[in-house]
């Protein structure tokens, strides 16, 4: 069975602002009869602040009325038709203040190790603006000389995922191939002469 949000603050409430049975209190906040009743004698709850059901929309005025009328008659939950959550409108992502000094670094690594992301999909991806990014690619950013290009997932700029989504949504005449590993060696192909036999 459902219960209301806060069932001992909602239980408060009904035994002091109505005239509802210890029974009907109880069993509509999920509680034991006894403990409604020590509620009402003051023994348990003394520092909870009633919450009222009907405000919260929990119940409605009818329904309490109706319950009063009759001992028997048990308090029901108002059915509320939220069966889809409300999504979140979808704007800049909000970086935490403590990390803010990390985007810089994370746009650097962007834009060194992933080109083919557009401008406008780094600044849904780290939550920032076109300028900045436009001066950390040209190197004017007042803070240039420190800004060493660091993965925006381990700086908990993004997830993972919402990286390999911006790499795959990026347009494909952007696309690059990832620069290929250097290790600092060269290696020369072997010559052959032409006219030696081994």
């Amino acid at each position: 069975m459902a219960l209301p949000l806060m069932p001992k603050a909602t239980a408060v409430w009904l035994v002091e602002n109505t005239t509802l049975t210890f029974e009907q209190i109880a069993e509509f906040c999920g509680m034991h009869a006894l403990e409604v009743q020590a509620i009402a004698d003051g023994e348990v709850a003394v520092g909870i602040t009633g919450l009222d059901p009907v405000a919260k929309g929990q119940v409605t005025a009818a329904e309490i009325q109706r319950c009063e009328k009759d001992s028997g008659a048990r308090l029901r939950l108002k059915v509320i038709d939220d069966s889809l959550p409300q999504s979140r409108n979808k704007g800049t992502r909000y970086t935490p203040v403590s990390k803010r000094h990390d985007r810089p670094d994370g746009i650097a690594w962007i834009l060194k190790n992933h080109p083919e992301i557009s401008d406008a999909q780094i600044c849904k991806l780290l939550g920032t603006t076109k300028p900045t990014i436009l001066a950390i690619r040209d190197r004017s950013h007042w803070n240039a000389a420190n800004i060493k290009p660091r993965n925006p997932v381990t700086l908990g700029l993004c997830t993972e995922a919402d990286l390999e989504k911006a790499i795959i949504l990026s347009p494909p005449a952007r696309r690059v191939d990832p620069p290929a590993f250097d290790t600092g060696r060269t290696e020369e192909a072997p010559s052959f002469e032409a006219g030696h036999d081994d």
